[in-house]
């Protein structure tokens, strides 16, 4: 079974480690069985496309995923990295918040 991820796709995060250490991006995709997300402009790989008709071919770069371990979630206040908790509203609604400064994240 796949473990709940707390990064959601829309995301903007900060990533921790690896070659693009310190830098930000918007989550395009999360892969909850592989624990992985792929990073708008994170982790770029050269790839080889044959042509098709549709599709010109050559080297293009596409992004890879990372692992979720080495991504933390931008505080909404100071764009700083943050963990991520889940408290209930008084409307009974479960929101995700940044444990940072207690910002709402989303909804």
């Amino acid at each position: 079974m796949a473990a709940k991820l707390k990064i959601r796709k829309g995301d903007r995060v900060i990533i921790l480690a690896g070659k693009d250490k310190g830098k930000s991006g918007e989550v395009l995709r999360v892969l909850p069985k592989e624990e992985r997300a792929v990073v708008q402009g994170i982790n770029m790989a050269r790839r080889h496309q044959r042509q098709t008709p549709s599709q010109e071919g050559g080297i293009i770069s596409k992004e890879m995923p990372i692992h979720v371990s080495n991504l933390s979630l931008r505080d909404p206040k100071d764009g700083k990295p943050t963990r991520v908790g889940y408290k209930l509203l008084a409307d009974g609604k479960k929101v995700r918040y940044a444990k940072r400064s207690g910002e709402v994240i989303d909804g």
